[in-house]
C-alpha cells in the first residue's frame, strides 16, 4: 500500500470538514491563498472557498479534482488545481509560498520541508494526520504512515506553535476510531500579526472533534 491510497479511499472527501481546521482557520489573513495538500474530493477546498480565500490544490487523483471542480469552478482567479504525483515527481508549486498550508491524513516524510518553505510570513501550518497507537485500531497501521510521539512538534521547532494535540479521536459517524496528532504554527513575519503566542494542548486521552 501506498501513502497515496490513504488520499483517495472513497470515504475520503464525504466526510466533514475536519473540526481542527475549521477551529484555527480564523488566523490567516482575510482572502488568504490556502494551499490544500492532497486535497481529496475538497471537504476543506469547499469548506475555505465559501469563506473567500483563494485556493491551491494538489492531488494525484483526477477523479478528485474532477468531484472538486463540481462544487467550485476549477480553473478560476480563486482556485487552481494541479494533479500530480507530490511524492515521485517535482513539487509543482517550486518558488511560491501560500498564506496557509493544510494537510490532512496524509504523511510523506521527504516532503515535509517543501511544505514548510511554502509558507509565506505570517503563513499558518495546519497539519493533522494519524499517529502512533492507530496500529491498536485499525488501519494506516504501517510506522511509514504515523507520526511518532512529538514528531509534529520537532518538524515545526523553527516556527511558533500555537496549538497541539496528540490522542486519540473517536472518529466521525460511521468511522473507525483513531489516533491523530495535529498541530497549528505560524511562520512568524516581521510584523506579527495579532495573534495568541502559545497555547499548547496536549490530550493523552480521548479528544473531541
Amino acid at each position: 500500500m501506498s501513502p497515496k491510497t490513504l488520499k483517495t479511499s472513497p470515504a475520503h472527501g464525504l466526510e466533514p470538514a475536519s473540526s481542527w481546521v475549521e477551529r484555527w482557520s480564523h488566523l490567516i489573513k482575510p482572502q488568504g491563498v490556502v494551499l490544500d495538500v492532497a486535497c481529496g474530493r475538497g471537504r476543506h477546498a469547499h469548506w475555505f472557498y465559501q469563506r473567500n480565500h483563494a485556493l491551491a490544490l494538489v492531488d494525484i487523483s483526477q477523479d478528485a479534482i474532477d468531484s472538486i471542480a463540481k462544487m467550485i469552478p476549477i480553473p478560476s482567479d480563486r482556485c487552481e488545481a494541479v494533479i500530480a504525483d507530490i511524492e515521485n515527481g517535482p513539487w509543482p508549486f517550486a518558488g511560491r509560498q501560500f498564506d496557509a498550508v493544510v494537510v490532512t491524513n496524509y504523511l510523506w516524510r521527504a516532503l515535509t520541508s517543501t511544505l514548510l518553505g511554502s509558507l509565506a510570513p505570517g503563513g499558518v501550518l495546519i497539519y493533522e494526520t494519524f499517529a502512533q497507537g492507530n496500529e491498536t485500531v485499525g488501519k494506516p497501521s504501517r510506522p511509514d504512515f504515523l507520526l511518532r510521539t512529538g514528531e509534529l512538534l520537532h518538524l515545526c521547532s523553527g516556527l511558533r506553535i500555537v496549538a497541539f494535540e496528540d490522542g486519540f479521536h473517536a472518529g466521525w459517524p460511521g468511522q473507525s476510531p483513531r489516533f491523530v496528532q495535529r498541530i497549528v504554527a505560524v511562520r512568524e513575519a516581521v510584523c506579527a500579526a495579532s495573534v495568541p503566542r502559545y497555547e499548547l494542548a496536549q490530550a493523552l486521552g480521548r479528544m473531541q472533534g
